[in-house]
């Protein structure tokens, strides 16, 4: 966890449950509501902004779905914790969100300390979730469901140019300063690209773009 606490993301087109969300996040300082949407649409945007640790996403909604949506999202942000909030209990939409990239999936009706009990544990990646349904889970996900590596550079502009500064041998304060953005959204970003590359640190960052041609020039380090 950050020194801030998590960041979160709502995302429902009721204004009900966005305010039950809040009231019950509101009881746990761990938990910053960070911005609100109403769509998937809206979701990808809002996360782009904001870089969210945590998004609560409902499954239907106008334009984009939450299902949808929480696809869209991991592709694009692999880092950041999707849970489906929903007042479904059909154990199909549990199969289709997890498949998707969801995290987890909480149920409208639960009580709040239910609700935070497990999205402290989603937040501090444990896996609150039986043994009877991990073991369904896995006899339900095919083997054979890897997405294909693309030799193309998977990152977003905003990574490119991020991976940028740090080849220049930036900090995270710098690129902060450079990019007018704060350093957890900087740090959120080189988690996502660290992510997205398979790579452990900085230095094998800087030397991944010089050889691959994204940069200039070769880092000095």
């Amino acid at each position: 966890m950050n020194a801030a606490g998590f960041r979160v993301l709502v995302v429902d087109d009721s204004r009900q449950a966005r305010e039950g969300i809040r009231t019950i996040l509101g009881g746990d300082p761990q938990f910053q509501i960070v911005a609100e949407g109403t769509n998937g649409e809206e979701a990808l945007a809002l996360t782009e902004q904001w870089m969210p640790d945590l998004i609560l996403m409902d499954i239907h909604m106008p334009d984009m779905d939450g299902l949808e949506a929480t696809k869209r999202l991991k592709e694009k942000y692999p880092y950041v914790k999707i849970v489906i909030v929903t007042v479904s209990d059909d154990i199909a939409h549990l199969f289709d969100a997890l498949k998707k990239g969801a995290q987890g999936y909480l149920l409208k009706n639960l009580n709040p300390r239910a609700w935070l009990e497990y999205l402290r544990a989603i937040a501090v990646d444990e896996v609150p979730m039986t043994r009877e349904l991990a073991f369904r889970i896995l006899k339900e996900f095919s083997p054979a469901a890897e997405r294909p590596k693309s030799p193309e550079n998977p990152l977003t502009a905003r990574e490119t140019e991020i991976l940028g500064l740090v080849a220049r041998g930036l900090s995270n304060r710098d690129i902060s300063s450079e990019l007018t953005i704060s350093e957890h959204t900087v740090k959120n970003h080189l988690k996502n690209i660290l992510h997205k590359l398979h790579l452990e640190n900085r230095v094998q960052l800087a030397r991944y773009a010089y050889e691959l041609g994204w940069m200039g020039s070769r880092p000095d380090r």
